[in-house]
């Protein structure tokens, strides 16, 4: 599984030929939107900087699969959880066995990382965006919800740094996308790895 990040809460994640798309910004959004080729396009929020969509073209001519609010979804055998917490939905799936969780504009109280947990289970990659005023919070939900490794995005340096400095085992990477495998995340807890965004 390869992850690149995009800037804002923008993600592809790509496993074998499918391709994935978390998030993409609009034309009005002041980050710039991607321009890969996607089969399902998830948006967690009706905002500018979230749903950018209709920017995204699909595979070989087909129009990529768009999900845009909460339920059960089924696409391409890729079982998919989409859950509400205000208007913003949270997006947990898996891929080659590893599990996944973008939390979108998630923007809670701390104690909401439990009740995340005992929703959606254990989490081996956890996408979560950091405050514009409290990385420290952001760090408290992460260590609830307990991933194998964690990503932050939506974020200003500031309060990276104060997320970093909260999270984790001070193992920290800063990449310019990840690849990973099911057996690479057995021994890891807790692991934040910051992607540089990309701007192609």
């Amino acid at each position: 599984m390869i992850i690149t990040y995009y800037g804002a809460s923008c993600f592809k994640v790509q496993s074998g030929e499918t391709v994935l798309a978390f998030n993409p910004p609009s034309k009005e959004s002041e980050y710039k939107s991607p321009r890969f080729q996607s089969d399902i396009i998830f948006v967690s929020l009706d905002h500018k900087d979230f749903n950018g969509w209709e920017n995204m073209a699909g595979k070989e001519d087909k129009e990529p699969f768009i999900i845009n609010g909460p339920g059960e979804y089924e696409v391409s055998g890729i079982e998919i959880t989409a859950l509400p917490v205000g208007l913003n939905t949270i997006y947990t799936l898996s891929l080659e066995d590893i599990s996944l969780c973008h939390l979108g504009a998630f923007d809670e109280k701390e104690e909401a990382g439990r009740e995340i947990k005992e929703k959606i289970g254990e989490v081996d990659v956890l996408f979560i965006p950091i405050s514009p005023t409290d990385g420290q919070k952001a760090a408290k939900i992460a260590g609830q919800i307990e991933p194998k490794v964690v990503i932050p995005m939506h974020y200003k340096e500031a309060n990276l740094k104060q997320f970093l400095k909260e999270f984790g085992n001070g193992d920290i990477q800063k990449l310019d996308k990840l690849t990973i495998k099911k057996k690479e995340l057995i021994d890891k807890k807790n692991q934040a790895i910051v992607l540089e965004p990309c701007l192609s």
